[in-house]
């Protein structure tokens, strides 16, 4: 049975966050809000709870998990050949709606999907989410949405599409943005928009001027 908590109450919110981690832990699911929508999340080294989560959004391996961390100080230890660029991308734009796509350090034991060496990480500016994120460590997170319908703004919408098939929701009420974060490849020398989101192209060459649009 999915359990559900009301991060709005305080008593609440403990609880959910220790059952989340819980959850987690244990290689369960759980949906948690964030800045721009929703998220279905998963422990980001356990290749079961990943496939789990494509499973229940009903995803391919082609379309591989993104990564949430709680602290930029965690990228140190999951990416490599970060560019100036890339940290300046960090420091204007994080906690925020802005996903870095970078190499991933080649030590790394995970299985998010096909990603070529390369992982798509964020930092969230969401409480609860770097709650979370800050307690139990990087997790595989994408939208709480079955594969071609609208990925949702309220732990309502998220639960009707993903039903029993997530452990823990942690209600945060609606999102304030519905508008997906804005993912830019730093795995070259110049970093590349590979999709326009919540940030837009001119918002993100105040900081690097030399930012290229992908066709």
């Amino acid at each position: 049975m999915a359990r559900r908590y009301d991060c709005s109450d305080a008593t609440d919110r403990k609880t959910g966050l220790r059952e989340a981690t819980s959850a987690v832990r244990r290689g369960e699911l759980v949906v948690l809000p964030t800045d721009t929508v929703y998220g279905i999340g998963a422990d980001a080294f356990s290749p079961d709870a990943v496939g789990d989560l494509l499973e229940a959004k009903g995803r391919g391996r082609g379309m591989p998990s993104p990564v949430l961390i709680g602290s930029p100080n965690t990228l140190h230890g999951l990416v490599t050949d970060f560019s100036e660029m890339a940290w300046e991308l960090v420091d204007a734009f994080w906690p925020g709606a802005l996903t870095l796509v970078a190499k991933h350090q080649p030590s790394l034991t995970w299985d998010l999907g096909e990603t070529r060496g390369t992982v798509a990480v964020r930092m969230p500016l969401h409480p609860v989410a770097i709650e979370l994120l800050s307690e139990f460590g990087p997790m595989a997170v994408s939208s709480a949405n079955l594969t071609g319908h609208p990925a949702p703004q309220t732990c309502d919408a998220a639960q009707e599409m993903l039903g029993e098939s997530v452990a823990v929701y942690l209600d945060g009420g609606p999102t304030p943005d519905a508008l997906p974060s804005s993912i830019v490849d730093v795995t070259s020398k110049v970093p590349v928009l590979l999709r326009a989101g919540a940030l837009s192209a001119e918002e993100l060459r105040e900081v690097v001027p030399d930012l290229e649009v992908a066709s």
